[in-house]
């Protein structure tokens, strides 16, 4: 029998759902969404030639499925023809040269070479953090020495419970390596103290990292394969190498939209949904805003939403009005991004490649006399991102909440600003700007703390709905990388071909062993990313 499937959203989760219901049922697919362009937070931005990657997208997984999903779209590249292994938990498959796709052709993945660090102190700490001779020079041997003293009596004196993420950091970390690297740069992404932000936050992120595994890591890093891009058995903070389609994160998801219309499926950009209409505990049919604000209802027999919590808690109007006041609660962090194109920059480090430009394809800014987050140097993830080979593209990063002070700049005003903070911490010379633009993402990580503590209430809420599959970053109210939410996708989709439980969607970067620590030790040198 063909159902007509309703996917609100044409980001990674909307898409894959979209893509695995072509391939396997005969249903009719239909994905609505508000924006002028697919790929969610994962779309490529493009500002006067150049492309924009808004977060920074490594494809790499600890799932089988997924690594395939991205090869069977975007075949892997090599700019040197050379063999190029990819591991997995239970085989492994190497490309030889003759299967490696031809780099000239633009639907391909890179492999690329991973290299993130920390500016602290207008100095550059590896990332992760080494026990290696810049380090200590950069930290000085009192800070040194302390940071051992702490964690030595973190693990002597654990906190308990471990309720905060204060607490979490402080248990695996030590009190003062916290205050030197995770506290003031947290608070910045979050605009909250770490304290008020729940431990489940850095169980779902950085759950297996830990001083132990850092130096494991460095110790294998010897005899561990280079040409190892999957990388099962690593943390995902530790990750030395990764797949990145040519033309940026968005590429992957313009193709599979390609695809899902190719094979019979139907896409809708600047349809808005603004209503769902139910009978009981059944979705029927939607309500469909274009862009000539003309409102149509679709009916449907399914219907996968991406949209965010509250709003899909509203538009379900709960007879629970206690439960449609927590959801308009639940709390998120918005995000943006100031793109510059730049002459050059002014790093003076002998690492750094032409230009002055570093190596790094991201930094974490851990200076706390600057509101950005992050630095992004896209002619590191791939050169096909940028128009100009003697221009530098650069993508500053800020963490805001929507209508504050930040958001509400203009995009002039706001360029000036990050201009002006990227030269005080001795990156570049204002005078060398050579444009720039700003992109605002509303909702862009959800948030642990505040009416997050009843998130289980709005699960149990929205379970009671037999066709309705909540999945993706926004849709489950999870800090989901892009595989997970492809994996909550191919959940669902299974839940409707075969009838599945919804416990395994939600079982998706949850507690399980993704997070690295089946088998393995887990006790908590490592500085994760706190975005």
């Amino acid at each position: 029998m063909t159902k007509t499937i309703a996917i609100v959203g044409a980001g990674p989760a909307g898409l894959t759902a979209a893509l695995e219901l072509q391939r396997k049922t005969p249903h009719r697919v239909l994905v609505f969404d508000a924006d002028t362009q697919v790929g969610g937070i994962s779309k490529t931005v493009c500002y006067s030639g150049n492309r924009m990657d808004l977060g920074g997208h490594r494809f790499f997984s600890k799932s089988d499925w997924v690594m395939k999903w991205w090869q069977d779209i975007l075949p892997v590249a090599a700019e040197d023809n050379a063999p190029i292994g990819i591991s997995y938990q239970n085989d492994s498959h190497e490309f030889t040269p003759s299967q490696i796709t031809d780099p000239s052709n633009e639907k391909v993945m890179l492999v690329r070479s991973r290299l993130s660090r920390i500016l602290y102190r207008r100095k550059f700490f590896d990332y992760p953090l080494k026990l290696s001779y810049r380090t200590l020079s950069n930290m000085g041997f009192a800070s040194t020495l302390g940071v051992g003293l702490s964690y030595a009596r973190s693990q002597l004196l654990p906190r308990t419970p471990e309720a905060t993420l204060e607490d979490f950091f402080i248990n695996r970390f030590g009190q003062q390596l916290y205050r030197t690297f995770f506290k003031d740069y947290t608070e910045k992404v979050w605009g909250v103290e770490c304290k008020d932000i729940s431990a489940e936050w850095g169980a779902q992120r950085i759950k297996g990292l830990s001083i132990t595994k850092a130096i494991q890591h460095a110790l294998s890093a010897a005899i561990r394969s280079r040409t190892d891009v999957a990388q099962k058995n690593v943390e995902t903070s530790l990750i030395e190498r990764f797949l990145y389609p040519r033309l940026g994160p968005g590429q992957m998801w313009e193709e599979v939209a390609r695809l899902v219309q190719e094979t019979g499926g139907e896409l809708h950009l600047q349809h808005k949904v603004v209503g769902i209409r139910r009978v009981g505990r059944r979705i029927v049919a939607i309500d469909v805003r274009d862009a000539s604000n003309e409102v149509r209802t679709v009916a449907c027999d399914e219907l996968i939403s991406t949209m965010p919590l509250a709003e899909l808690t509203r538009q379900l109007a709960p007879e629970d009005t206690g439960l449609a006041h927590v959801a308009t609660q639940l709390p998120y962090r918005d995000f943006m991004t100031a793109g510059l194109i730049v002459k050059r920059m002014r790093s003076a480090h002998a690492d750094d490649t032409s230009l002055g430009m570093p190596p790094d394809n991201w930094i974490y800014v851990q200076e706390p006399d600057v509101k950005m987050g992050r630095l992004q140097i896209f002619n590191n993830w791939s050169p096909y991102l940028v128009a100009r080979p003697d221009t530098i593209s650069l993508g500053l990063e800020y963490f805001c909440q929507e209508g504050d002070e930040l958001w509400s700049r203009s995009t002039g005003s706001f360029v000036d600003f990050a201009a002006a903070e990227l030269e005080k911490i001795g990156l570049i010379d204002r005078r060398d700007v050579l444009d720039g633009t700003v992109v605002r993402v509303p909702k862009a990580y959800p948030a642990y703390f505040g009416e997050y503590r009843s998130i289980g209430r709005i699960r149990g809420f929205l379970d009671e709905f037999e066709n309705l599959y909540p999945v993706g970053r926004n849709g489950m109210h999870r800090y989901n990388n892009q595989d997970h939410s492809m994996l909550a996708a191919k959940a669902a989709v299974d839940c409707i071909v075969a009838g599945t439980s919804k416990t395994a969607i939600w079982g998706v970067n949850s507690e399980d062993d993704y997070h690295e620590e089946v088998g393995q030790p887990q006790k908590p040198l490592e500085v994760p990313a706190a975005a």
